[in-house]
């Protein structure tokens, strides 16, 4: 089995960091929290939800991932550290939140009860991931490319993180015994320029589907590639627009 990789921060916002930095916004205006709070991003990766902590006026955000890569590359305040064993004490925070990060740990259920713990009476739990089985279109499409070229080859994001869905995503709040729990979709636009634009993001090797195709051979690479350009809708202008769709949940530590 291929393993994710995550450690090479340029490449991962060529990817899909540009698009998280859409979502990131839309999910914290969607939050509300009220300014001057402090603020905990789990899984804090290159810093797009940091960043938009931040512009609504967060007192102080924390950043955690275990990716000293994508630590490097977070110009906030950050710490390596692991989101089912966070470093931190009890009650610290008023908002904790994670971007699409969730679905990569290993026990998510863990991971969400270290994020109720950490937060104070009263305050916001809140985790958004992509909708991989139909909602994230850039990556709906390569993986169906990758079926047809490649049969036996990557297992698909879309069949691989079923807690990407809303009724897991509830349901994983309420386990970690919060209030309040709320899910909703936020979608956004995905335009590329043109086929490279749209193309040579896959090449850089950092998350499933780039990792799945740097193990192949020259050939099946290619045979994907090919897959993929038939599936692509284009404007007549070269661009490529496409939409992207993730799952956001909140709840409150009662």
């Amino acid at each position: 089995m291929v393993r994710d990789v995550w450690d090479m921060g340029d490449a991962y916002e060529a990817y899909v960091g540009r698009w998280s930095r859409r979502v990131a916004h839309e999910f914290v205006t969607w939050l509300a929290v009220p300014p001057g709070r402090r603020w905990l991003d789990a899984g804090c990766g290159t810093g797009a939800l940091t960043a938009a902590a931040r512009a609504a006026g967060a007192q102080r955000v924390l950043g955690v991932d275990p990716s000293l890569g994508f630590l490097r590359q977070n110009t906030g305040d950050r710490v390596a550290g692991d989101a089912r064993a966070l470093p931190l004490g009890d009650g610290r925070f008023d908002a904790v939140v994670s971007g699409l990060a969730l679905n990569f740990v290993p026990d998510p259920a863990r991971a969400a009860a270290e994020f109720a713990r950490v937060t104070a009476p009263g305050g916001t739990v809140a985790a958004y991931v992509w909708d991989y089985a139909g909602g994230m279109t850039m990556m709906r499409l390569f993986w169906d490319a990758a079926a047809e070229a490649d049969p036996d080859g990557g297992q698909d994001e879309g069949t691989r993180f079923p807690l990407c869905r809303p009724e897991p995503l509830a349901a994983l709040w309420r386990d970690a015994g919060l209030a309040d729990v709320a899910v909703r979709p936020v979608e956004i636009p995905t335009e590329f320029t043109g086929w490279d634009d749209y193309w040579q993001p896959f090449l850089g090797g950092q998350g499933p589907a780039p990792a799945y195709l740097a193990a192949l051979g020259d050939d099946k690479r290619v045979a994907v590639r090919e897959a993929l350009r038939r599936r692509v809708p284009v404007e007549p202008d070269g661009s490529i627009r496409l939409t992207a769709r993730a799952w956001a949940v909140r709840g409150i530590r009662p």
